[in-house]
């Protein structure tokens, strides 16, 4: 009898059990998980800027087909599509809110320093003191005082704009780069995802499919309504000679995310404070363009719907906005309705799949 007969008879060797592929490649499988969470925990930082940039590329991607058919080149048409972005939207709003953050601080020190809710009211519609601090009057005692009174507080303050400022540009770096990234090579990451996924086609089309229908549904479909509510807004604080009617914009444009009540939790208490500070006619007229708010509101939101359907109720797309800014932070705000959306749309295919275990009511 050979060595290695003998030593299978005598229980000293068995031959390779087929339960080895098995365990080989789920160890695998976790190991590859393993690997893709530690991947998705470094890139949580720079969570918004790549949706944004992807949503990005995919809203352009028909801007950026013209052009690269029209010019021959691909890279030159991706570049074009980019610095446009840049020069004719990102410059812009990074300018209103850096001119707008000091107007802002000044509004919510004034409200938190009122000491009754009319004394709110009156200061929304006739302002605070404006008046600034003239340094050419001050000598070099009262400088050392107002250092030693106020220089901790104010190092702090720098030192938390400066971190602000960082993450911002870096954040910007970050989506600038991307955006033109997947523009130029977004389809084949879109092949290589296919291919490697563990998902059959059919489900990764559907769930690419749901991400494609939050990044147009926030930013066609939710975000272009708010800034149109926005812009209305401001033009009636401006004819109307509300104090600081820009921030006052800026603020409408986010409350009008919020469903039902939207844009009149800016413009109502507005207008109820000229009517306490004794501005009886120009309170009716920010009242009607409040109404007017309102209209734009149920005429544009179905129209720019069309552009970008996102299939989540409103009430369902705020808390997954709230509950995503308390959960991610300040990129929530995206990550959150697209989790919520995501998850939605997988549970559909569960029941799809599965009708014996999951069956309909």
């Amino acid at each position: 009898m050979s060595q290695p007969l003998r030593q299978l008879a005598l229980g000293e060797a068995r031959p390779p059990s087929s339960d080895q592929p098995t365990n080989a490649k789920l160890a695998l499988g976790w190991v590859v998980v393993g690997l893709c969470v530690v991947s998705a925990l470094a890139l949580t930082p720079f969570w918004a800027p790549l949706l944004l940039a992807a949503w990005g590329a995919i809203i352009a991607r028909p801007l950026y087909g013209a052009l690269a058919k029209r010019i021959h080149r691909r890279k030159g048409a991706a570049a074009l599509v980019t610095v446009l972005l840049v020069v004719a939207f990102l410059t812009p709003v990074l300018v209103t809110l850096l001119s707008l953050s000091g107007a802002a601080i000044d509004l919510g020190h004034r409200l938190l320093e009122s000491k009754s809710g009319g004394e709110a009211l009156r200061s929304l519609a006739e302002g605070g003191d404006t008046s600034t601090l003239d340094f050419r009057k001050l000598d070099t005692q009262q400088l050392v005082q107002l250092l030693q009174r106020h220089g901790a507080s104010a190092w702090g303050v720098a030192k938390s704009l400066f971190g602000a400022a960082t993450v911002l540009v870096v954040g910007l770096v970050v989506f600038v780069a991307a955006f033109y990234t997947l523009l130029l090579h977004g389809p084949r990451l879109h092949e290589w995802l296919l291919i490697h996924s563990p998902l059959s086609r059919p489900n990764f089309h559907r769930f690419s499919s749901a991400f494609e229908e939050v990044g147009r549904g926030l930013l066609l479909g939710v975000g272009l309504t708010a800034l149109l509510q926005g812009l209305v807004a401001t033009v009636g604080y401006v004819v109307c000679g509300v104090p600081q009617p820009l921030v006052l914009g800026l603020v409408t444009v986010f409350a009008s995310l919020i469903p039902s009540v939207g844009s009149g939790l800016v413009w109502a208490p507005v207008t109820v404070g000229l009517f306490v500070a004794g501005r009886t006619g120009t309170a009716v007229l920010l009242l009607v363009v409040g109404c007017v708010v309102s209209v734009v509101d149920n005429l544009a939101r179905p129209l720019l719907a069309k552009l970008g359907q996102l299939r989540m109720h409103g009430l369902l797309l705020f808390m997954a906005m709230l509950g995503g800014i308390a959960v991610f932070g300040a990129g929530g705000l995206l990550l959150g309705p697209l989790v919520v959306r995501l998850a939605v749309e997988g549970l559909v295919m569960l029941r799809e799949a599965s009708p014996t275990t999951f069956p309909r009511a």
